[in-house]
């Protein structure tokens, strides 16, 4: 560290805070490629919540501090010998900065458009087809049951025909209208 005590004092400011940043930046980089961090282990108080939509983001948490400590002190290390006044290469690293963090927002948003809800919604098995479980007593006088399968998930329904006859154990039927968002209404194929 003797390299650094011969420093001009906001230089090694800048060091100072790039070097244990950028040692805490390594270690999160690690750990998301590895799929350990599943939270920041900090939470503030409150949410900043920057949309109005579903998805929060988190203005002041370790992550966001984290990034923004890196581009701010890497860009006054960077530009030191560049920008001679030093009011505007902390205003220039500020900003930096907080680019860092609103880029971080970006790649998260983006992120996020990869998911995929695969929650089941009965609406999803119209005009599907499915195997007849438990049998069908033909034109609505009963219940059966069907196995269907919805975003790779089986699933086990009721089910009734409006066909003249019974659907047996093990046939295969086709979903055509959904009756009190409960119950399936089938034919045969």
């Amino acid at each position: 560290m003797e390299i650094l005590e011969n420093l001009e004092p906001l230089l090694k400011t800048f060091w100072y805070i790039a070097i244990p940043t950028t040692l805490i930046f390594t270690v999160q980089a690690i750990m998301t490629f590895l799929g350990v961090d599943s939270s920041d282990g900090l939470q503030a108080d409150f949410d900043s919540n920057l949309e109005s939509g579903d998805t929060t983001f988190q203005l002041f948490s370790l992550r966001n501090l984290i990034n923004f400590l890196l581009g701010f002190s890497w860009t006054g290390i960077s530009f030191y010998n560049t920008i001679n006044n030093p009011t505007l290469l902390i205003i220039i690293s500020v900003v930096v900065g907080c680019l860092f963090v609103y880029l971080f927002f970006i790649i998260i948003k983006q992120v996020q458009k990869l998911e995929e809800d695969n929650s089941f919604k009965i609406q999803n098995t119209l005009n599907k087809s499915a195997e007849v479980y438990l049998t069908i007593p033909e034109n609505k006088t009963g219940k059966g049951k069907i196995m269907i399968s919805i975003n790779g998930a089986f699933h086990e329904l009721e089910a009734m025909t409006e066909h003249a006859e019974k659907i047996n154990s093990g046939s295969v039927v086709k979903v055509v209208k959904i009756e009190n968002n409960n119950i399936i209404i089938v034919q045969p194929i």
